[in-house]
């Protein structure tokens, strides 16, 4: 005789169906292998472009998965605005995610702007699960990393900048520290005849 299920039994159990559903996946744990490939540089996307029209085109989609550029969100000072940017976190690199064989191997090393696999010797070497994490991070390092971007001024210490706001507005000076967790600048202005530092914001100058 079958056991009847409760409702409250029932909703358990999607309960626990939808929690693994939103689990989140890490990086090394998705179909393939991880690459390294060295690009040309300043061509990590046309790379990109290149290789997945290419795996399009010769049928290979249930093999090569991905191809990503690492990058990170910064924000910079820009004419006394904070704007936020991605930056490539390894110039000249691009990662693909594939299944590896003879294949595979010689249409990605053989695609347009691509000078070859990392690390390869007679066969390409893959990326363990540590240096997919520390290139990638997991799926949760990538929401942390949206919701608190790389804060990289335009700036440097010893640089000359004039300030904008203030009571010291268009006056020059030159930068004696950066503070990054404050989002601040020890900035020395001469002010009769005297080299005094004044703490500003990074919005209250702008490079000469």
């Amino acid at each position: 005789m079958l056991e009847e299920t409760t409702t409250e039994e029932l909703e358990i159990s999607e309960e626990e169906v939808l929690e693994v559903e939103s689990a989140p996946t890490h990086p090394y744990d998705l179909p393939g292998e991880w690459f390294v490939l060295n690009a040309q540089s300043g061509h990590e996307k046309k790379v990109r472009t290149n290789i997945l029209t290419r795996i399009k085109n010769l049928h290979l989609e249930d093999k090569v998965y991905d191809v990503v550029i690492p990058t990170d969100e910064v924000v910079e000072i820009r004419n006394g605005k904070k704007v936020n940017l991605e930056k490539k976190t390894f110039p000249g690199y691009v990662l693909v995610r594939m299944d590896l064989d003879d294949t595979t191997w010689y249409e990605i090393r053989n695609t347009p702007s691509i000078i070859g696999f990392v690390g390869s010797g007679k066969r390409p070497i893959s990326l363990s699960r540590r240096e997919i994490e520390r290139i990638l991070g997991s799926n949760e390092d990538v929401e942390l990393k949206k919701e608190s971007p790389k804060f990289k001024p335009d700036f440097e210490v010893g640089e000359t900048v004039r300030v904008t706001t203030g009571p010291f507005a268009d006056f020059n000076g030159i930068i004696e520290e950066i503070n990054l967790d404050q989002s601040k600048v020890t900035v020395l202005v001469n002010i009769f005849g005297r080299e005094t530092p004044v703490e500003l914001g990074f919005t209250d100058i702008v490079k000469n």
